[in-house]
């Protein structure tokens, strides 16, 4: 009988008593081991996560957009009719020609009556900015 140790002690032959190193409770009195609810902190990461994801490519798509509407305007006017060399810093007005081709000009919309497109300044990169742009007579189909 003296081989015999009751149920609750933890006890081996070769370590003894030893319930004090071990990584879980040994005593019928201890805590209960409950593991921890993950999947709700899971769903919230995941949640976060793609929102963030979204976020970013919703910003990204509208930087796109904004690349390629700039990238039409400035081929549509590199593309124009115009016979003199546009000078950094000044300001230009797109026109379409009763021929049906597009026409650059120093001249403003108010002082003459043919149809505008839009006003454009010209930077030092030599790229066109759209300063004002005549939305009811032309738009692109950017996506």
């Amino acid at each position: 009988m003296e081989n015999k140790k009751p149920d609750n002690v933890v006890f081996s032959a070769e370590g003894k008593y030893n319930a004090g190193i071990l990584p879980y409770s040994t005593n019928v009195g201890a805590p209960a081991i409950k593991l921890d609810d993950v999947v709700g902190w899971k769903s919230r990461g995941i949640h976060n996560v793609n929102k963030e994801f979204q976020s970013k490519f919703d910003e990204l798509k509208l930087q796109y957009q904004n690349l390629m509407r700039e990238y039409e305007w400035n081929e549509l006017i590199y593309n124009a009719k115009f016979s003199f060399e546009p000078v950094v810093g000044e300001i230009y007005h797109l026109y379409l020609g009763e021929d049906g081709i597009h026409f650059l000009s120093l001249i403003a919309p108010h002082e003459w009556n043919k149809e505008h497109i839009g006003t454009f300044k010209l930077n030092s990169d030599k790229k066109w900015i759209l300063l004002h742009e005549n939305s009811s007579k032309f738009r692109f189909d950017v996506r």
